[in-house]
Formats: structure tokens, sequence, C-alpha cells
């Protein structure tokens, strides 16, 4: 059995590890120009695919993963909030086309916006402290009375959870198979990305921080029994569940512990380290290569839009319950039904606000 200092020492290493792969994902995140808003930009604009095939490259190595943590019981899905048996297909879909929209408005989504930090947007940092303040509001604050009120009666008891393999009642390990054999063919399948191997190799390596981050919280962080409640114990997380990569609550979480810092009730968790490791990374890769420059609002409209687009992802975000990694790789991971809608709903959303700020320019 472990004793209290066993329990301390678990907590940092989850906590450094969360900040490690935060460190990696930050850096090559920036190096491959990781950016799912940015991938829609290029598909929209001129019909360049490549980063939307990395986005996708980086989901299905995570399913395969993942899935392949579950078959040798490493972790167990069933502890993750993304498979619960309540479908709430509103939330999912209001929330994630918000959050869409609001993504193209900023620039970037919760990821991409500190990875413009540590490469020194000022603009990034408006968009982090107004998205942060609106996700903490929509989880504890005046909307997240509003959230559950209204939005959130609405869904659907699947009775069964809310993974596919479950929900067609087929072994986990042949529905991953063919997701992953078949995604990848058609990901593979373009020559213009099998000739960019930066791409090839940031999705695979996002991918797999994605399950870095599941056996983390979910292996290294899981104990049978804790010494003080004698109960089954997830350490060092925000939600006290198994956790991976998602950058909405844990933006509010960072900001909570900065101005409670005093209290010693709030400490740093798996997901604030990832959002540190994130821009600390950024910035390495900034500084190393020489792209590093401060940027500002270009003018009162420029302004609007990225506050707008900040508060929209800051509500959309916590009412989907992620965002395009949290929901779009690292819920995906486990095959959620939920996650699907919630993905395509951004991947929507976003589509419809570059439309709008076309025709507005």
């Amino acid at each position: 059995m472990l004793d209290a200092e066993d329990v301390d020492r678990l907590e940092t290493t989850v906590v450094l590890l969360g900040l490690a792969i935060g460190l990696l994902l930050g850096w090559v995140a920036r190096y491959v120009r990781f950016c799912t808003v940015g991938a829609i930009s290029d598909c929209y604009a001129s019909g360049d695919t490549a980063r939307l095939r990395m986005w996708g490259l980086a989901v299905i190595t995570a399913i395969a993963a993942t899935q392949l943590l579950i078959g040798l019981k490493l972790i167990q899905a069933g502890d993750s909030f993304y498979t619960a048996p309540r479908l709430l297909w509103l939330s999912n879909i209001a929330g994630g086309l918000v959050f869409g929209f609001g993504m193209a408005l900023a620039s970037g989504c919760g990821s991409r916006t500190l990875v413009r930090i540590g490469g020194g947007s000022l603009k990034a940092l408006v968009v982090f402290l107004v998205m942060a303040v609106t996700a903490y509001m929509t989880m504890r604050g005046i909307l997240a009375v509003l959230r559950v009120g209204t939005i959130e009666r609405i869904g659907l008891d699947l009775g069964s959870r809310q993974d596919l393999a479950s929900i067609l009642g087929m072994p986990p390990g042949i529905v991953a198979a063919v997701i992953v054999i078949g995604g990848g063919a058609f990901i593979l399948a373009n020559r213009n990305f099998l000739q960019q191997p930066r791409l090839l190799v940031g999705g695979l390596l996002i991918g797999l921080l994605v399950a870095a981050g599941w056996a983390t919280t979910g292996g290294i962080g899981f104990i049978e029994e804790d010494p003080n409640t004698l109960e089954a114990r997830f350490l060092a997380t925000s939600t006290r569940g198994i956790e991976s990569l998602t950058f909405v609550a844990p933006l509010a979480y960072s900001l909570e512990l900065l101005m409670l810092w005093s209290d010693t009730s709030r400490v740093v968790t798996f997901s604030i380290a990832t959002v540190g490791g994130v821009i600390v990374g950024a910035c390495i890769h900034a500084v190393a290569s020489g792209s590093f420059r401060l940027e500002g609002f270009q003018d009162r409209t420029d302004l609007i839009r990225h506050l707008s687009g900040a508060a929209m992802m800051g509500a959309g975000g916590v009412t989907a319950f992620g965002c395009t990694i949290g929901q779009g790789i690292t819920g995906l991971s486990l095959l959620a039904l939920g996650s699907m809608l919630t993905t395509l709903s951004i991947i929507s959303g976003a589509w419809l606000g570059l439309r709008w700020i076309e025709h507005r320019d």
C-alpha cells in the first residue's frame, strides 16, 4: 500500500510529465504550423488539404495508440467523461458551432493561442485571458446557470457508454482497426501530403502525445487505494478523473491558480502543467528559429474580432466539453460519439466563420 509520501511523489511525477508533454506539443505545433482553423482555411481558400490531413493523421495515431493502451488494460476508457452513457448531443453541436466560429475570429483555437503567445503574440495573450474568464463563467458562473438550466437538459440516454464499440456491440479492437486502416489509407493517399515529411512527423507525434496524456493520468497517476480515503483516485488531475490534452477548461484553471496562488488548496495539475508547457515549448522554438516577434492588434476592428472570438471559444468550448484537441483528437481517440458530433460542428462553425470574415472584408 502506498503511503502519503509515495502519493506526493506520484503527483509530482504526473505534473512533470504533463509539463514535458506540453513542452513537446508546443515545440512541435509551432514547428509544423499545426492549427485546425489554419488547415480549414487552407482548404477553403486554395483546396490545399495537407495540414488538414496532418490533423487527421494525429487523430488516427491517437486512436491506434489509445486503443492499444485500453487493449493492454493500462487505462480504463470507462473512467473518462467522454464515454459517459448520456449523450448531450445539443451541447456538442451548439457548443461546437460557437467554438468553431469563434476560433475563426480569434485566429486559432485554445492550443494555437498558447503557441502564438510563446511566439510573442500580445493578441493571443488577450485572447487567452478573455477565453479563460468566459470559460470559467460558463463552468461555474452566471453562464453556467444558463447552460445547465437550458441546453444540458436535452440529451439522449444510450443505455451503454457512448464509444462506438459499446454502441455497436463489437470488440473495441476491431472497430479501432477498421477506422485506423480505412482512415489512414485515405489520409496517406495524397501525394502532396506524402511529400511533406514534416507534416507526417507532426501528425504522428501529436497523436502519440494524446496517448501519452492518457497513460500519464490513467496509468502512472492512478492509485487503487488512497492512503487517506482508501478509495481509488486519479492523481493531480483537475477533473479528478482520467485526462489527456484539452485546452478550454485548463485555461480557466490556470488563470484561477494565478489569481489564488496563496490559497494552498489550489495546486498545479496535469492540465495546468500542459498549458504552461505549450507556451514554453513554443517560445523555445520561436527564439531558437529567430521567429520570436511581438505582435499587437492592427486596429479596432481586429481587436473587436479577437475579443468576440475569444469569448465564443470560452463559452462554446465549455458547452461542447472540449476544443479541437480536447474533443477533436483526445475525445476521438476513445471513439466517443459526442466527440464526433462536436468535431464536425467545430469544423462547420469554423467554415462559417471564415466565410463571414471574407464577406465582411
